[in-house]
């Protein structure tokens, strides 16, 4: 009989409806029943797309002895940390205080029933005992044992739990303090301390993509270009990691898009799980090295990446899935694998390009087959030709294998990382399709994921589901910045709006600065997180901050700069303290010492299309350019003064607070623009 998971919406819950132990999802039913029972709670949270997850359910979950322990001695809670991100941020960091060790997932954690604090953790655990780890239930055992016989204890060390949480807090640090730039020099030079000089990426293996350094670096490049001595070591480390990325097995050169990280330190063998809010990102970030450089190679990435997500992440409306699992067929990686008779027999004429481009004609390089990974470099035209035919073969070939699973809810804060990117790619690769799909998506939220004037956060099975958190509002508040950049919606930026001031309502701490990851009405958790640091996405309060200051600028409203500078005040010790692990923060604070450039173009829709299309072709991270047609009327804020002139062209620029007079002359305007980015 299937369990409680059965109802759920979450595709990684579901896959655990058949265990035979007795799960419920998280809320107050598991919790009444810990109560009355006097049981302690098992807390397991993963996501569909986790290896070790599957490994764990596998031996455990679905083990009916294993099982009968756990219905015995717990109250067993699963939870999809896709959905329920608070959850899980709040018991990865009580993982991290129990064991002083970093956390990941499966993440096992023990609570005590009557009040959802954690006493024990710990990740993955063995059906039995090996590599040093204890067998699962053995460990399940001593843990019901010690919670009968300890109550004392636990509660003692769950109040200091709690009192750890409350200290990890950041604290005030007020109007006396000048917010400088020696934290961006401080994370730039920390960056070149671990990068890679010969295979990019920053430390040694795992290496993980991590697109907001690399954004930072060939920002702080930029910055540097007009200087007497520009920062071209920032540049390499961007754009050898962007290279290396492309060119190892990170990155599906079949089927386009990247995979998780990569377990060697030459990008060579990935974790093959792909993710929406990696993909998205390094889109972006692709595309603007692409405007940066002119690379043939980020300009084909960025192109490949784009059509993956279009092809296989997007949905019939309009929305993005969130992952594709490592594992088909219990193997993982296995969709990806090729053999030199595979591709003989597919590829015929063309397989000698491919083959010495792709590395066929080496030493396998994965359990006994070949992972795509560039070995030779190839220029001549009709090599490429051949090797697009070869592509285009064997993706044909691999979609009629048995795919990975994906995971098929919609997640508004991934899709808000996924409508950047195409927005930024649809205007920095001259592909409108990009930027279509990208309107396609945001309307896909409007319509789906607002109810009674708030934002929801997961939508499956024609449902939305969970109140949104931080991410969700911060992320799309920056992907609609980007994207009225590329099209121009009177809507989108209403709907900008509508988000900051969710955002100030219900997540802003008005007495310390920054936000809360949760809102002033959301379920009521043992804690209410504020995080500051880039995490496997970037930070809310960082690209909050980033967003409300630019929205601040276009608009001329001072609640959202004023929002902007308290919370990098409330950030700032911990900004000081570690700033390559503040990327995010770092950025907003760039724009707040250094403002950014607005530009807004007024006149006939095809003309204005012309000057932004082309302005769009300058690598230029601090400005923004909007394209608004004289028929659009009742624009808000500041924007009502940048009005039309009957038979004109025109073209308004402000930095930060300051705006210049109108030009009406293409030439005069990229004389100005030019003249910035030299």
């Amino acid at each position: 009989m299937p369990n409680r998971l059965a109802g759920e919406s979450s595709p990684y819950l579901q896959q655990h409806a058949d265990n035979p132990v007795d799960w419920f999802p998280w809320g107050d039913e598991a919790f009444e029943v810990a109560r009355k029972s006097g049981k302690p709670v098992l807390l397991s949270v993963g996501y569909s797309a986790c290896h070790w997850c599957h490994v764990m359910a596998h031996e455990s979950f679905e083990d009916e002895a294993i099982a009968d322990v756990m219905n015995r001695l717990f109250v067993n809670i699963k939870v999809d940390r896709e959905e329920r991100p608070d959850v899980d941020k709040i018991y990865q960091t009580a993982h991290q205080l129990l064991t002083q060790r970093s956390g990941g997932w499966p993440l096992t954690m023990f609570l005590d029933g009557d009040n959802q604090r954690p006493f024990f953790g710990g990740t993955y655990f063995p059906n039995n005992a090996r590599h040093g780890m204890p067998a699962f239930p053995d460990l399940l055992e001593k843990i019901a044992s010690y919670y009968a016989e300890q109550r004392d204890e636990i509660r003692t060390q769950s109040d200091q739990i709690l009192a750890v949480f409350k200290k990890l807090e950041p604290s005030e640090s007020g109007e006396s303090v000048t917010l400088n730039a020696i934290p961006l020099q401080q994370a730039r030079d920390t960056f070149a301390q671990s990068f890679d000089r010969d295979y990019g990426g920053f430390g040694s293996a795992p290496k993980f993509p991590h697109a907001t350094t690399i954004d930072r670096l060939l920002r702080h490049w930029r910055a540097s270009a007009n200087t007497i001595e520009p920062d071209l070591d920032a540049l390499l480390m961007s754009t050898l990691t962007l290279t290396r990325m492309a060119d190892g097995g990170l990155f599906d050169h079949v089927g386009g898009g990247f995979c998780r990280y990569s377990v060697d330190r030459y990008w060579q063998i990935p974790h093959f799980e792909k993710m929406l809010y990696d993909n998205g990102p390094l889109l972006a970030i692709y595309a603007q090295a692409a405007l940066a450089t002119g690379e043939t190679t980020f300009i084909d990435t960025a192109n490949a990446t784009a059509d993956w997500m279009l092809a296989d992440m997007q949905a019939d409306n309009g929305g993005f899935f969130s992952t594709r699992d490592a594992d088909s067929e219990g193997e993982e990686g296995l969709y990806y694998l090729w053999t030199p008779e595979q591709a003989v027999a597919l590829l015929g004429k063309d397989y000698d390009v491919f083959a010495r481009r792709f590395g066929l004609d080496r030493k396998s390089n994965f359990e006994g087959q070949w992972h795509l990974t560039v070995r030779e470099p190839i220029d001549d035209e009709d090599a490429r030709a051949s090797l697009e035919r070869a592509k285009k073969i064997l993706l044909a070939e691999r979609m009629t294998r048995i795919a990975p699973a994906r995971d098929e809810k919609q997640l508004t804060s991934w899709n808000a990382l996924a409508i950047r990117g195409l927005a930024i790619a649809g205007r920095s690769l001259s592909r409108p399709d990009l930027t279509k799909a990208a309107g396609e998506a945001v309307d896909f939220i409007r319509e789906n994921m607002i109810v009674d004037g708030r934002l929801l956060a997961s939508y499956k099975d024609g449902k939305a589901r969970f109140p949104a958190y931080l991410d969700d509002h911060a992320f799309l508040l920056d992907a609609l910045l980007e994207l009225l950049q590329s099209e121009w919606k009177t809507t989108h930026l209403e709907f900008a709006v509508q988000l900051a001031e969710l955002m100030l309502e219900h997540f802003e701490d008005r007495e310390r600065g920054a936000f809360y990851f949760t809102a002033n009405d959301h379920e009521e958790l043992i804690h209410r997180p504020k995080s500051l640091a880039d995490e496997a996405v970037p930070s809310g309060n960082g690209i909050a901050a980033f967003g409300l200051q630019r929205l601040g600028f276009v608009l001329g409203e001072t609640r959202y700069l004023d929002a902007a500078e308290k919370t990098l005040r409330g950030a700032w010790q911990a900004i000081a303290e570690y700033p390559h692990g503040h990327v995010s923060l770092l950025t907003a604070l760039e724009e707040f010492l250094t403002h950014p450039e607005v530009i807004v173009i007024r006149g006939d829709a095809d003309e204005i299309a012309r000057w932004r299309d082309s302005a769009a072709k300058l690598y230029a991270p601090q400005r923004m350019v909007f394209a608004i047609s004289s028929d659009e009327s009742g624009l808000p804020g500041a924007l009502a003064d940048r009005k039309p002139i009957a038979g004109e062209t025109v073209a308004y620029k402000c930095v930060g607070t300051h705006c210049e007079l109108p030009v009406s002359t293409w030439e005069a305007l990229a004389a100005e623009l030019s003249s910035a980015t030299d």
